[in-house]
C-alpha cells in the first residue's frame, strides 16, 4: 500500500518560515499563519517538507477509510503562495471575483503577493472554508456510516 509523503511532522514551521529565502516571501509567509490560525485556533504543522498545515479535519476517503488532513494550509513556492482552502474554491466564487489577482485549481489558491490582495477578502475565504471544514468533520471516535 503506497504511504503519501504529506503527513505531519514535528520540525519547527518558525524554522521553515525563517529559512524562506526572500524577505517579502518570508512577511507574507507569516502573514498567512496568523491569519489561519486565527481562524482555526491551531498552531501551524509542517505537513510534509514544505506545507504549513493547521487544524485537523477527519474525513472519509476514497477507500473509505477514515484519514485526517488539515482543516486549511499553504505553501511559500518559489515565485508565488499556495494556500490549499479544503472545501474547494467553486464556492467561494463571488468573494475570489472581489479578491485581487490570483488563479486557482480545484482547491488551490495561488498569489503572488499579499500586498497584491485584498487581505479582508481572503480573510473571509479563509473564515468560511475553516467553518464549512470544522462542520463536515468526523469527530473523534467517529466511525464512517456502511454504504
Amino acid at each position: 500500500m503506497a504511504t503519501t509523503r504529506t503527513r505531519p511532522t514535528d520540525a519547527p514551521v518558525a524554522d521553515f518560515l525563517k529559512a524562506i529565502p526572500d524577505a517579502r516571501m518570508r512577511d507574507d509567509a507569516r502573514a498567512l499563519s496568523r491569519i489561519m490560525q486565527a481562524a482555526t485556533g491551531s498552531r501551524p504543522r509542517l505537513w510534509g517538507r514544505d506545507i504549513v498545515g493547521f487544524g485537523v479535519h477527519r474525513h472519509v476517503d476514497p477507500r473509505g477509510r477514515v484519514a485526517e488532513w488539515m482543516l486549511i494550509a499553504f505553501s511559500p513556492r518559489a515565485r508565488k503562495l499556495t494556500l490549499y482552502v479544503m472545501d474547494g474554491l467553486e464556492r467561494h466564487g463571488a468573494l475570489l471575483a472581489q479578491l485581487g489577482p490570483h488563479s486557482c485549481g480545484k482547491a488551490c489558491l495561488h498569489v503572488k503577493r499579499l500586498s497584491e490582495i485584498r487581505l479582508p477578502v481572503l480573510t473571509k475565504i479563509v473564515n468560511a472554508s475553516v467553518r464549512n471544514r470544522k462542520r463536515t468533520s468526523l469527530k473523534a471516535g467517529a466511525r464512517p456510516a456502511k454504504r
